[in-house]
């Protein structure tokens, strides 16, 4: 029963307006951005740093997110980009969150070194809105069946993206095989899936409501954000154990390698910030 309900939720197309498409992915990202900047402002408000910035901030994040998530997706399909750099270019999908992550970072950061004030300490007010921006938008990923789902299950919530953008047989089709199953990574449409999306939209939730529960309670800057990068980082490595996305090195996603490396900043950092302390006076 709860397969069918799920299931049933993979749209990607919501609604048409004239000769308009109202895709369910673009929706829920739209909703992601509105959620995380509705709370990056009442952070910033508390923070004392004005809601001025906590928007532009917002603005940043949302051209130089999609910038760099779609340049990484050009650079991990960089045939099919030679073979159709327009459409590829062009394309509304094909975006790796960490592309985004990266580059938007870069650009805040240059944003608030220019404005003089301490990173650390506009991190920390970013890093609960980011979660949540985060885990909201993933739905989008569940509702269009964009092919960032997971591996087959029998479990009850299993889903089947048949009816996504990314149907499993082409998801799934450059794997040799699959459990033994499926020989030749050849994965029936109808095939139950992971819905990795909505483990990550809850995963989220929860994330953001450990961030919440510690902004107040952690007094030296840049702690928030080091946790986190640590717990972001620590989702993301788990949840690549249920997708079969290619496997770079050492058996481990790009998305993994990438995460190994900001769990371990965070760790650093914390201890780092301990002993260097900048104490937060609002």
């Amino acid at each position: 029963m709860l397969s069918r309900v799920l299931s049933d939720t993979v749209v990607p197309v919501l609604f048409k307006i004239g000769p308009f498409d109202v895709y369910s992915y673009g929706l829920m990202m739209g909703i992601g951005i509105i959620v995380a900047n509705y709370v990056l402002v009442k952070e910033f408000e508390r923070r004392k740093l004005g809601a001025d910035l906590a928007t532009q901030i917002t603005i940043l994040a949302v051209i130089f997110g999609i910038a760099g998530s779609k340049i990484l997706s050009l650079i991990e399909n960089w045939g099919d980009f030679l073979r159709d750099p327009l459409g590829m270019a062009l394309s509304p999908g094909g975006l790796t969150w960490y592309g985004g992550f990266l580059l938007a970072t870069i650009a805040i950061a240059l944003a608030i070194r220019r404005r003089g004030f301490n990173f650390l300490k506009v991190a920390d007010a970013i890093a609960p809105a980011l979660i949540l921006g985060y885990g909201v938008a993933r739905l989008g990923c569940h509702f269009s069946g964009d092919g960032d789902y997971g591996m087959p299950t029998t479990l009850p919530w299993g889903v089947n993206y048949s009816n996504g953008i990314v149907p499993p047989s082409i998801a799934f089709k450059n794997f040799a095989d699959i459990f033994g199953i499926y020989p030749g990574g050849a994965v029936p449409n109808d095939a139950l899936l992971h819905p990795t999306p909505i483990y990550e939209f809850i995963t989220g939730i929860l994330i953001f409501l450990i961030l919440w529960k510690f902004r107040k309670r952690l007094k030296v800057a840049g702690q928030l954000f080091m946790l986190y990068l640590i717990l972001a980082g620590t989702e993301r490595l788990l949840i690549e154990l249920l997708r079969l996305n290619p496997r770079i090195a050492f058996g481990l996603s790009e998305a993994q390698l990438i995460a190994i490396p900001l769990v371990l900043i965070g760790m650093f950092g914390i201890v780092n910030l301990k002993q260097t302390p900048q104490v937060i006076k609002s």
